[in-house]
């Protein structure tokens, strides 16, 4: 079987409906913008943190459990499974980290964390793919035994452990943090004297590339991983075809069982793994640490059109509003300006792509939040915490455009049907 055959049977859309690729030159472009419009508003408002290097830090250290937790929605719903049950996996990605970490390092912990998702994805895949059982309903009941468990087994070993309680583990030990030497005192002291652009730019670098934990770096590289994996090689196209044309897929011989027991075996590992990052990030699992994380990342990866730029994207939109609302009131009453200006852009770009009922909610809620800020002092604190969440589905909600979902997500597949 050649890939070029199965491309065929996959029949992919045709070539003139599909969206063109940006160039590299345009997401420099793209990236260059942004900064500016950043510097532009930290002047206006004098708000310091929209570019610190310790926010940026803070934002990756949001970002990365729920990138996993889109990255594990992306590997299981290209495979055609719906996988809502990654809230459950990443709890007990929290609960293994915190087991295995405090007694044995970080990296047990990591590696025990990643190992109960897989378990929590074989559940899921053996519902779903396996007995066929509708993939929403496996995933609520993993999203509901989940918890539990993990809230029993703390309980069970963490209540009378020093340190620890029924409801937290005792402490973990963080992983190791990694700097670009000899760059941290130069751009520290360049972002210091609060240049327009390149000062902010020294901020955004330095918090990019100085103590950064190698569990970011890891993501990093599953993240890229993921690319090559499921768009470069023949065992990706073989995974993606379950998700698009399963019978299809099925009569060039490819064995969509198996490939779609891979993919959600590997959905839970990522979601376990988001969670043990949280779980090692803070120094302890605490129950209701995960806060709804697996729920926004698997949003990020349907904004992001099931590509593992777009969910990378959502993720670190989030993480920069939740390092933001950590900042307090100030930092996100400036973000009211920013997000004001950003929507005007989303406006500009949807009604020149012909979507004119999009391009007018973003206007609208763009001047609404610019008189927001222009007429208030600061966000009341009740709304502060909400503010990652609201963000990022608004902003994603509206600059998305039209969704590509997998043609055989959700389905039921049984062997020979398709004969």
């Amino acid at each position: 079987m050649s890939a070029g055959g199965l491309t065929v049977g996959m029949e992919i859309a045709p070539a003139a409906k599909r969206s063109k690729r940006l160039s590299p030159m345009v997401y420099v472009l793209i990236a260059v913008g942004a900064v500016l419009l950043l510097s532009l508003v930290r002047l206006l408002a004098d708000a310091r943190d929209l570019t610190s290097a310790g926010t940026v830090q803070a934002a990756i250290t949001a970002a990365v459990p729920l990138a996993m937790a889109g990255l594990a929605g992306l590997w299981s719903e290209r495979a055609g499974v719906i996988n809502i049950g990654l809230e459950g996996m990443m709890v007990l990605g929290t609960f293994g980290a915190g087991y295995a970490g405090y007694q044995w390092g970080p990296w047990a912990g990591v590696a025990f964390g990643l190992l109960l998702g897989a378990i929590g994805g074989l559940l899921h895949a053996i519902a779903t793919v396996t007995f066929g059982v509708d993939h929403i309903i496996s995933g609520v009941a993993v999203n509901l035994l989940a918890p539990a468990a993990a809230l029993f087994l703390s309980k069970l070993y963490f209540a009378k452990a020093p340190g620890g309680g029924q409801k937290q583990s005792p402490r973990v030990e963080d992983a190791a943090k990694v700097s670009v030497p000899g760059i941290a005192d130069p751009l520290g002291r360049v972002e210091e004297k609060g240049w327009f652009f390149i000062s902010d730019l020294a901020g955004i670098l330095r918090g990019l590339l100085t103590e950064v934990s190698l569990l970011s770096v890891l993501a990093v590289a599953l993240i890229v991983g993921t690319v090559y994996v499921l768009w470069r090689t023949p065992f990706g196209l073989r995974l993606r075809s379950c998700g698009e044309a399963p019978t299809a897929a099925e009569s060039l011989g490819v064995n969509v069982y198996k490939y779609k027991y891979y993919a959600v075996v590997a959905s839970g590992a990522f979601a376990g793994l988001g969670g043990a990052f949280l779980a090692v990030s803070s120094g302890q699992f605490r129950d209701g640490q995960t806060g709804g994380r697996g729920f926004i990342g698997l949003a990020a990866m349907i904004f992001g059109n099931w590509r593992p730029g777009g969910l990378a994207t959502g993720a670190g939109l989030f993480g920069y509003t939740d390092a933001l609302a950590l900042r307090g009131s100030t930092a996100v009453h400036a973000l009211l300006l920013l997000l004001g200006i950003a929507l005007m852009f989303v406006a500009v770009i949807q009604f020149r792509a012909g979507h004119s009922v999009l391009s007018g909610v973003a206007a609208a809620l763009g001047v609404l939040f610019g008189w927001w800020y222009f007429v208030s002092d600061q966000v009341p604190a009740e709304l502060v915490g909400a503010a990652p969440y609201v963000v990022t589905l608004l902003v994603l909600g509206l600059a998305s455009q039209r969704l590509r979902v997998p043609r055989a997500i959700g389905e039921v597949y049984r062997r020979g049907e398709g004969k």
